[in-house]
């Protein structure tokens, strides 16, 4: 193993970068203007008591904190690997709670504790093609989890102004300070009697749609360099 990789799986290392990049975050947020689509979404949602899975891509990971504001508990599931142990760190320094797991396997011990979660009325945030790809194609677990707890998928996104993307698998979107941002949440996804694949599929749409509008409408190019109309309308 080298000598980088040996740093970055200690965890007094973790401990010191999971700070700073939680401070990072908080700084990014606290410089920059914000912009909110979609919310009329959530709120139908949380009126009535019901928990949900908000889903988005792991590319956009890095703001979502800010986009949960109830004080109610909300948790994410993370993978277990050095990245992730990072990740959750990470997410702990912002006051987020951790499932460790994976979305990639519908029976695995990650999605067990999901399931509880949000049968125990807590909401839970996913990244559905975590934690290592393929790069924005959804896996199947989040739909079994969704079912088995009987909630709603939320897809929501954000984009920013200023912003770099990274050579990682995901070509993470880090977002810089002092800029404008969006967050974008669309129509949520009802599975009801739609089959495993069918729900999947929908859901890796509306999550594509959302992503990409908010790239449209911050005004910067989408990643993959198409355009989507708004997704903030839609039935299941």
């Amino acid at each position: 193993m080298s000598l980088r990789k040996r740093l970055l799986g200690s965890a007094s290392v973790q401990s010191i970068a999971a700070w700073l990049i939680a401070r990072y975050i908080h700084l990014v947020h606290a410089t920059s203007r914000w912009d909110y689509e979609g919310l009329e979404h959530l709120r139908a949602i949380r009126a009535t008591g019901r928990p949900l899975i908000a889903c988005f891509w792991h590319q956009r990971i890095m703001m979502m904190r800010f986009l949960w504001r109830e004080a109610a508990p909300f948790s994410v599931l993370v993978s277990p690997h050095r990245d992730g142990r990072l990740l959750a760190r990470t997410m702990r320094r912002l006051d987020v709670r951790i499932i460790e797991g994976s979305s990639n396997r519908a029976g695995s011990a990650g999605l067990r504790a999901v399931i509880r979660t949000l049968k125990a009325g807590d909401c839970v945030g996913i990244t559905p093609d975590g934690p290592r790809g393929p790069r924005q194609r959804a896996q199947g677990g989040v739909v079994t989890a969704a079912r088995a707890a009987g909630v709603p998928i939320l897809p929501v996104a954000y984009s920013v102004r200023r912003r770099r993307l990274l050579g990682t698998w995901d070509r993470f979107l880090v977002a810089l300070p002092f800029t404008s941002g969006v967050y974008v949440i669309g129509a949520p996804v009802e599975l009801g009697e739609i089959d495993a694949e069918t729900a999947r599929l929908l859901l890796e749409a509306r999550l594509n749609e959302v992503t990409h509008f908010a790239d449209r409408l911050i005004g910067v190019a989408a990643v993959d360099g198409n355009s989507i109309p708004s997704p903030l309308r839609g039935e299941c």
